[in-house]
């Protein structure tokens, strides 16, 4: 199993930076260097040796996910438990991850848990993440064809008149019975004008004939996430809304073709982004080109203009250019890739030729 790798990643990071100890309370990153996936638990990494602790609910379940770690009973003093551990094991300067920390949190640390110093970290464990492993790559591909599955029955049934929390519903149940253990994040429907809203909720909006209907989903396998953007009319589509299409998926090959081990984060944005603006549409594409996508579905490395970050082989980002028209309507096409050393492997493989649904 790679968790032992990973922790040993950390631990020769704890040493470079003359730190004792990582206190890590993020479930992704608590799942990504364990294994463990029970819903309380908190990992610390010394030097050399990994400790979880957890309550009597997930105390079994721990040893079994996660043999690589010391699993303790943390009882009904979590604070007590880990003092009392830190105490023993001599850690002075213990590293916590500061993104995943509230203010209030820090203070109770601060007047609870004995050692020198509590160094907030960010990012500490999430770099490793941004670089996935075979294992990893075959479940977002896993999942990414689940979804992928669950979308092209999706189209059998959609037509005017369902609502988008009923056309949400029945692409999560698709999933789930195609064995994703759930929805990656909450889903996207959102038709007619109110596709103009990038991250639009479901409501009970009926689906008219004639509609652009944008479907933002994913699923789950592993733990390890997909994510994709469909967008589709639902009748026949209009002249505007086939050019407005085009464009946007000409912006999204764009982007594609310049993702690749080696280049930027933000050439990439820029590759689809000048596309857009070139035929006036650059105020209308108000959110980053694509994230980085795993444990979570926004991760790093994010494709952004003004991020310089090199891309490398491994990591998985999003391609997601979209054009929004307040009160009329709005396009978005997303894939999921892998980062090549000479380009990128697209794993969501839903065709992206404007579908008509009669």
């Amino acid at each position: 199993m790679p968790y032992q790798e990973r922790c040993q990643k950390v631990q020769a990071l704890l040493k470079q930076e003359k730190l004792d100890a990582l206190l890590v309370t993020s479930g992704a990153n608590r799942y990504y260097l364990s294994g463990f996936r029970g819903s309380a638990g908190t990992l610390l990494v010394t030097r050399d040796q990994v400790f979880l602790l957890t309550d009597g609910r997930y105390v079994d379940q721990a040893k079994e996910q996660a043999p690589y770690c010391r699993v303790l009973h943390q009882g009904s003093d979590w604070y007590g438990t880990l003092n009392q551990l830190v105490k023993d094991l001599g850690v002075q300067k213990l590293a916590f991850e500061q993104e995943h920390v509230s203010y209030d949190e820090y203070l109770r640390w601060s007047e609870k848990i004995e050692v020198t110093a509590l160094v907030g970290k960010r990012n500490f464990v999430e770099t490793f993440r941004e670089i996935k492993d075979s294992r990893e790559l075959a479940a977002m591909k896993k999942a990414a064809a689940i979804a992928d599955k669950a979308f092209q029955e999706l189209l059998s049934v959609l037509r005017p008149g369902l609502t988008e929390t009923e056309v949400a519903a029945e692409l999560e149940y698709r999933m789930r019975r195609l064995g994703s253990e759930g929805p990656a994040f909450d889903t996207i429907v959102a038709s007619g004008s109110r596709s103009a809203l990038p991250h639009g909720t479901p409501t009970e909006k009926k689906i008219s004939f004639g509609d652009f209907v944008v479907l933002d989903f994913g699923a789950v396998y592993q733990g390890y996430r997909s994510d994709m953007t469909r967008t589709v009319v639902v009748g026949r589509a209009s002249p505007k809304q086939k050019d407005l299409y085009q464009l946007v998926l000409r912006a999204q090959l764009a982007g594609l073709q310049t993702v690749r081990a080696g280049e930027t984060c933000e050439n990439v944005d820029r590759a689809a982004r000048d596309i857009l603006t070139q035929e006036g549409y650059g105020e209308c594409f108000g959110h980053s080109l694509g994230h980085g996508v795993g444990l979570e579905v926004h991760e790093n490395p994010r494709l952004a203009q003004g991020n310089k970050l090199v891309l490398k082989p491994g990591m998985v980002v999003t391609v997601e250019p979209g054009v929004y028209l307040t009160d009329w309507g709005g396009v978005r096409i997303e894939d999921m890739v892998v980062v090549t050393g000479d380009g990128c492997e697209i794993l969501t493989q839903t065709p992206k030729e404007l579908i008509e649904i009669f």
